[in-house]
């Protein structure tokens, strides 16, 4: 559809003659035309059938066009450093705090398994791999990690474009680093992670907060802007608010990097958990101009303690961050790099994610039980809910958010507001409700005091 074979409003063959024309389940193909229909590439008519949508090869790329047109960038003095960092803190991220989101729960992680990977990772480590002179990590584990982005989000790449890390954070850093000047702009979403803008900030003439709408990260508004170096956002599961961007954002937002000569560090913290259906592929695997830097982690799958993350970097960065890493050091050791290649060769991760999945799913549906049995069907509002480690729940107009939250922590159950991850935006009243850390059990209790908190307002 991309490329024009199959041209705008031309009909879909049906169903049942691309199952039997594939061989395939006839469940299979319905599944791949509901997705379809769901991107906006295709568009269904009762009676009538299944056709190309009229938008779909055209409209992105004009975009990228109009992008192109954006004032040439135009360097400025850099504006004063901050002596500190500033960052507003989240929530403690503590187990069995009621309702803390983004945190997993550590007791579902098969400790004797990877006790065993690490026993047998001391047994077979090389004296060359003892040594740490593989710069971007051990190659065993970046050839698994490409293997598995492969096969779980849709990303072809090389082990050698891989650099393993500690985590997200410590690739922004490196981004910010590497790739910002001080006469660069920064984009971060509004609402959007809390700790992406004192990173970049130190680094970048401004940081400039993007609202997000309905489907993620505004490109009209980033096409406002010149001098963009870098724009951090989160695709898949946006951090807070759960929007998933759909593939015609992804494209424009693509067309306006490329146009603008902007870099994309894709934040994919949590894309393992998706609950009602396949997440889409990574906003990596579309990127035919190699303008995506694509950032993910073990800390959450599987535990905090870890510190094992990656990034997946264009080709013509990896020179650069190979040199980074030679002189800022690398920080996760060859043992856990060895255990974790081989957690993910012998399919444990694999089981780990299956199992932890069910598990939260049903956590989910817990809470959106009480809630929608406090608030009925008709009145509840949430986003987020098909996937990760929370959900936002935007409350009914006459509910007062802030003195329900502190009702609320007077009882133990702790909240953040939308409005603590917003810079300018102006968004309703809404609240982040994590459950992922709670076993079933104390999961029910709090959902019933929370039930018994909403009767109340």
């Amino acid at each position: 559809m991309l490329e024009g074979v199959l041209a705008k409003g031309a009909r879909m063959p049906s169903t049942r003659h691309l199952a039997e024309r594939w061989q395939v389940s006839r469940a299979t193909v319905d599944l791949a035309y509901d997705q379809l229909r769901s991107e906006g590439y295709l568009v269904s008519t009762p009676g009538s059938g299944t056709y190309v949508a009229a938008k779909v090869p055209d409209a992105f790329f004009d975009a990228g066009a109009r992008a192109g047109d954006a004032p040439p960038r135009r360097a400025r003095p850099p504006r004063h450093r901050p002596a500190a960092l500033e960052v507003t803190p989240l929530l403690a991220n503590a187990a069995g705090e009621p309702f803390v989101a983004r945190v997993p729960d550590a007791a579902l992680f098969p400790l004797d398994r990877w006790r065993k990977a690490l026993q047998a990772s001391t047994r077979r480590v090389t004296i060359e791999q003892l040594g740490d002179n593989e710069v971007l990590g051990l190659a065993h584990l970046r050839a698994q990690i490409a293997r598995y982005l492969g096969v779980a989000r849709g990303i072809f790449c090389d082990a050698e474009q891989i650099v393993v890390l500690s985590g997200i954070r410590q690739g922004l850093d490196l981004c910010a680093r590497l790739l910002l000047s001080p006469e660069d702009k920064v984009m971060v979403e509004d609402p959007g992670y809390l700790h992406a803008a004192p990173i970049f900030d130190r680094h970048a003439r401004e940081v400039v907060h993007v609202p997000v709408d309905a489907q993620g990260f505004s490109v009209a508004h980033a096409r406002r802007h010149a001098g963009v170096g870098l724009a951090h956002i989160t695709p898949a599961h946006q951090a807070p608010t759960g929007i998933t961007m759909p593939v015609s954002r992804r494209l424009e937002l693509l067309a306006w990097a490329e146009a603008s000569n902007c870099w994309l560090i894709e934040d994919d913290y949590d894309s393992e958990f998706s609950y009602d259906s396949a997440p889409l592929p990574a906003l990596k695997s579309l990127d035919a101009a190699d303008r995506v830097i694509h950032c993910g982690s073990f800390n959450k799958t599987l535990f905090a303690g870890l510190r094992i993350g990656y990034a997946v970097l264009p080709e013509k960065l990896v020179p650069d961050f190979r040199k980074a890493r030679q002189v800022t050091g690398r920080s996760t050791g060859a043992i856990e790099q060895l255990a974790l290649a081989n957690f993910l060769e012998s399919g444990d991760f694999a089981r780990h994610v299956r199992r932890a999945r069910l598990a939260y799913a049903q956590r989910r549906d817990i809470v959106l039980g009480a809630l929608r049995e406090a608030l009925g069907p008709e009145r509840l509002q949430v986003t987020g809910e098909h996937a990760g480690f929370h959900l936002v729940w935007w409350l009914p107009p006459e509910m007062d958010v802030g003195a329900f939250q502190k009702a609320a922590a007077e009882r133990g159950l702790r909240f953040q507001t939308i409005a603590d991850f917003c810079k300018r935006a102006q968004l309703p009243p809404g609240l982040v409700i994590g459950y992922a850390a709670l076993d079933d059990a104390a999961l029910r209790r709090h959902v019933d005091e929370l039930g018994g908190l909403i009767a109340r307002f």
